[in-house]
């Protein structure tokens, strides 16, 4: 019942004010009314109507230390610095002991990007305030610009010692503990915070994402579901938990979730693709399909939409639809070095040798480096006859794989077929002493090469 009386007066206070401005007439209110009702319109972000208030405010109450306060407070945010200072000087010499001069002071040296000044501004508000949750929670930002995340861990807890529902100090320690790369640390944290605030659904989403990130999927997926039973609207949680269900292997349930989302939302592409991902993994490849295309359908510029497309038919060997829909990819992202590499391994599966050198050698410009990349492009180009080239493109692989056998028979093949016989027999010595066992690869990719009688003998005598 008080705070509906205060609700009512406060809405009054604010229809009384709007008419004074309407009417020209002046209505009398106590500093304090003024103070919510700039602080409204600030907050509203109607930062004339909150100047008008301050003007008639001061005229009304020109002693009121909190409506100079409230001056100093839009000053600061009108980077009226040293205007802000000098007020704040002036109320410091008539209530030296206000905590909330010495904020706002600490206020403006954060502004001056003089954090470590605004820190020892808010270790004296400390000294006066009954707000410590605040003043910790501020001290902690201080430490957060100056990148002394240990700090700021340590004074967003003390701020929630004070304050257990402070939400935003609760995502920065989490923050500071994920920064620091101490998640078991976080854990653990979040434990004992949880144990005094149980019905945090907060702390239950962090824990759970925490968890996730060790890899420990079961407490992952319990913390989640504990979030969900307090909060049953959470999308977040729900979203999460069907990530660490499919981790799990339970796409059922993975579903179920992802399907809560939706209940709850606009259907998002991403719910819509790992349900489809979710059913493909359960066998049911219509379904799966079915979940690809909606999700394209939901977002059209989702390239990895297309891709989980592109790589349903991959699967089924239907390199025709899948060439089709990795292109719809490539339109949206033609720098992914992966959507490159699909591009070419599907020409590749359709014998289309030209278009499937060129994929490879564009996932390659892209940043791809695997080894087997380097190893289809040449090979494409050992199929097409372009063996100077492939010689080229396998001294460039050397580079990021010396001492690799796979590179060396490949050279000793092309040096051959271009009866450069001292250069084949050169590599050909390399990849007989890096692993003998496998000069089948000659046999397999330089059948020509594997026939020469002056082959067999320098195979035989390396042996021996």
């Amino acid at each position: 019942m008080h705070l509906e009386h205060d609700e009512e007066d406060y809405n009054l206070s604010l229809s009384k004010f709007e008419s004074m401005l309407k009417t020209n007439k002046v209505f009398f209110f106590d500093s304090e009314e003024f103070e919510e009702i700039i602080l409204h319109y600030l907050d509203m972000g109607k930062a004339t109507l909150a100047k008008k208030a301050l003007k008639l405010g001061l005229e009304q109450h020109p002693k009121s230390t909190g409506l100079k306060l409230v001056q100093v407070e839009m000053l600061v945010y009108d980077d009226k610095l040293d205007h802000a200072e000098k007020l704040l000087n002036e109320l410091y010499a008539i209530e030296p002991t206000n905590e909330e001069i010495f904020i706002q002071k600490a206020n403006i040296y954060s502004k001056r990007d003089q954090h470590d000044k605004a820190v020892e501004y808010l270790q004296t508000a400390l000294q006066y305030t009954e707000d410590y949750a605040d003043v910790h929670n501020l001290i902690g930002m201080e430490y957060l610009f100056m990148d002394n995340l240990e700090l700021a861990k340590e004074n967003f807890i003390k701020c929630l010692e004070e304050d257990l529902e402070d939400q935003s100090a609760l995502y920065n320690v989490v923050y500071c503990f994920e920064f620091l790369d101490q998640n078991l640390e976080a854990i653990e944290y979040l434990k004992t915070y949880i144990d005094r605030n149980p019905y945090s659904e907060i702390a239950w989403h962090q824990c759970g994402r925490l968890y996730y990130g060790v890899k420990d999927y079961e407490n992952a997926v319990r913390s989640f579901e504990f979030a969900t039973y307090i909060d049953d609207e959470f999308i977040g949680a729900f979203m999460e938990n069907g990530k660490a269900l499919e981790r799990l292997k339970r796409y059922e349930e993975a579903i179920e979730n992802y399907n809560r989302t939706i209940e709850l939302d606009d259907p998002t592409s991403y719910a819509l693709l790992r349900i489809g991902k979710c059913h493909e993994k359960l066998g049911h490849k219509a379904e799966a399909l079915k979940y690809f295309n909606k999700t394209v359908h939901e977002d059209p510029l989702l390239d990895k939409g297309w891709i989980a497309i592109t790589d349903f038919y991959v699967r089924q060997k239907n390199y025709q639809k899948g060439l089709y829909y990795v292109n719809k990819a490539l339109a949206i992202d033609d720098q992914n070095r992966l959507y490159w590499k699909r591009f070419a391994t599907i020409n590749k599966g359709m014998g289309n040798f030209e278009e499937a050198e060129f994929g490879y050698r564009k996932a390659v410009e892209h940043g791809d480096y695997q080894l087997d990349t380097w190893l289809f492009w040449v090979d494409m180009m050992r199929e097409m006859g372009e063996y100077n080239n492939a010689i080229l493109t396998l001294i460039q692989a050397a580079e990021y794989f010396p001492e690799e056998f796979e590179v060396e028979y490949r050279l000793a093949g092309l040096h051959l077929m271009l009866n450069e016989e001292e250069k084949g027999n050169f590599h050909l010595s390399n990849g007989l002493r890096l692993n003998f066992n496998h000069n089948s690869i000659l046999q397999e990719l330089f059948p020509m090469v594997w026939e020469r009688k002056s082959v067999k003998v320098y195979i035989t005598k390396h042996k021996k």
